[in-house]
């Protein structure tokens, strides 16, 4: 049985990686970066959002879940670009990027 859940828990991690850094050719674009570094690296984004924040979670790395929690007044920005057959969606913090990740279609 666990064999089973680790065989799918990997499969799982190979369609959608969230990571604090991306490849971008030979460059390296990381969390902290600033927006500039991604427009640099990523060109414009296909379509911005902004995420919700929602009260009693906590965020990332601390607590409960594993939720983390930005807020539209505090950066709280994703933007998602199409390229090479993958999404590739960056978060931004209090205008730095807190969060990458990287999915193929």
């Amino acid at each position: 049985m666990h064999i089973r859940l680790v065989v799918a828990l990997f499969v799982f991690s190979a369609a959608v990686q969230a990571s604090s850094t991306l490849r971008v050719g030979s460059q390296v674009l990381a969390a902290g970066d600033s927006r500039e570094r991604v427009t640099e690296l990523l060109g414009k984004p296909s379509s911005k959002s902004h995420k919700r924040s929602s009260p009693g979670r906590s965020s990332r790395g601390g607590g409960r879940g594993g939720v983390r929690v930005v807020s539209k007044d505090k950066g709280g920005e994703q933007w998602r670009y199409r390229r090479d057959g993958h999404v590739t969606v960056v978060t931004f913090a209090d205008g730095r990027v807190s969060d990458i990740q990287d999915e193929r279609l």
